[in-house]
């Protein structure tokens, strides 16, 4: 072993990481996990300026370097939730209940319920009230080991409480460790004054609801639920060249519960990502596959919905999709609010493996949001470094109930 001194400082380092098994999730490093065992890794102005084998560890200023020793446990990058509603007022428990009596969706919406009651809580709640709510779920997933997530609009539909929405996420990112991307999704449902008017609403999404966001710089991308029940395909075609000459890149809601090709059309924008895509067919897959676009899987709405069909899972396999997976925390499809649920749900209902279900919220959920600094544990990334009690990282989709997250670092800092 390199002899290590008190005098060399050629390795000037902010942290470092010793005694660890590491999952660098580095396709690049021909092992599960892309593992290194008996590893130690170094972080230099929150970055990873070094990271392998302890044996190999360089020289470094043993009494200027705060020194950390995982103790033989596991450190994995952090986790990113890559599709979430999380900002959003009232609940919608007693339409749960509802549901299980017997009362059919739609009884439930013409009463005034379903994700009206959501749209009209939000815009009855003001910024705090809004903040403090997504800032208790935020902390719940934080406490997971989620370092970086997405957090789409959707709830307002109009400019006034889009922006609203969008500007308490970006307030979360700006007063909390945790990375917060924001995705525009005015064109989530039709609201009620627009009845029988989607087209004119989709202008107004277009127009005003758009240049308000750009010009607050209050989104990194624009989102759009492709489906019978919300809008079709020629209506997301306008939004996503409204959202093409602002320079934003675009996701969609697609193949939910239908196939209204909207997976092929985010591919042909080179989108980031198509979501849920339960119903996409094997066109759809190589079209995604030809323009790199990332499929997210939601078991979540999966399980709540109790839905049957599940996802082409063999097909995104077969084409090298890259699949990443989120909660799609939201208050009528998926309250759930637990990444770590979502990897065992991605094992139990889907099928995955669970080196399958950590690629799909570290290095895939980074591919879907479009980061490349983050998602892996490797030389120049983000130092977002998630250190568990585990003995092995398939603990972390077998196991629930129990929060094995012993420390985390967001940037390099401990939080």
């Amino acid at each position: 072993m390199t002899t290590l001194t008190a005098t060399d400082n050629s390795n000037d380092w902010d942290l470092l990481i010793t005694d660890a098994n590491i999952a660098t999730m580095d396709s690049n490093i021909d092992a599960p996990y892309g593992a290194i065992e008996n590893a130690a890794l170094a972080v230099k102005d929150g970055h990873i300026a070094w990271l392998g084998k302890q044996s190999d560890l360089p020289t470094f200023d043993v009494l200027a370097t705060p020194t950390v020793s995982a103790k033989g446990q596991w450190l994995t990058p952090g986790l990113i939730d890559c599709h979430t509603h999380l900002v959003f007022a009232g609940s919608r428990a007693e339409e749960f209940e509802q549901r299980l009596q017997g009362v059919s969706y739609e009884q439930i919406a013409a009463q005034g319920g379903g994700i009206a009651s959501t749209v009209r809580a939000t815009r009855e709640a003001d910024h705090e009230a809004l903040f403090v709510l997504a800032k208790d779920r935020l902390n719940a997933l934080y406490a997971e080991g989620v370092t970086t997530i997405e957090i789409k609009s959707g709830y307002g539909l109009d400019c006034e409480n889009e922006v609203k929405i969008l500007e308490v996420a970006r307030l979360l990112g700006e007063n909390h460790p945790v990375d917060v991307k924001t995705t525009f999704l005015g064109a989530h449902a039709l609201p009620p004054e627009y009845k029988g008017r989607s087209d004119e609403y989709i202008d107004l999404v277009c127009n005003e609801m758009l240049d308000q966001i750009v010009a607050a710089n209050l989104a990194d991308a624009v989102d759009v639920f492709c489906e019978n029940v919300g809008f079709s395909n020629e209506q997301t075609r306008r939004v996503f060249t409204a959202a093409k000459k602002h320079s934003l890149p675009v996701k969609c809601h697609a193949e939910q519960l239908s196939n209204q090709h909207g997976t092929e059309l985010v591919a042909e924008f080179k989108g980031l990502s198509a979501d849920h895509i339960e119903h996409l067919d094997e066109a759809g897959v190589k079209a995604m596959a030809a323009a790199g676009t990332v499929a997210v899987l939601l078991p979540g709405a999966f399980y709540f919905l109790r839905e049957t069909k599940q996802p082409p899972i063999e097909l995104l396999k077969q084409y090298n999709v890259p699949m990443a997976i989120s909660t799609d925390f939201n208050p009528g499809t998926s309250p759930l609010c637990s990444l770590q649920l979502m990897m065992n749900m991605g094992c139990t209902l889907f099928r995955l493996t669970p080196e399958e279900t950590l690629a799909g919220v570290t290095c895939n959920g980074a591919k879907a949001l479009g980061l490349k600094d983050r998602g892996e544990l490797k030389i120049g990334l983000r130092a977002d470094i998630a250190h568990w009690q585990i003995s092995h990282p398939a603990q972390l989709s077998y196991q629930l109930g129990v929060n094995k997250l012993l420390n985390l670092w967001i940037l390099g800092r401990l939080n």
